[in-house]
């Protein structure tokens, strides 16, 4: 706990929150990314495109 404390007087509140955030919402957004590829997959086989189309857009090419 003195740890952050000192951080937080060397670097200022807002960056150790920032830093904090990342931290701790790393996992929850690694999660809603592989829900949107899923999704991404899952609606571009509704459309009827084929796996090498839904590839392209999931690599971005």
């Amino acid at each position: 706990m003195e740890e952050i404390f000192k951080l937080a007087s060397n670097y200022g509140f807002p960056m150790v929150v920032a830093g904090y955030l990342l931290v701790r919402l790393e996992p929850v957004i690694k999660e809603l990314q592989k829900s949107i590829t899923s999704l991404t997959i899952v609606v571009a086989r509704q459309n009827g495109m084929d796996i090498e189309e839904i590839n392209e857009i999931i690599n971005g090419k």
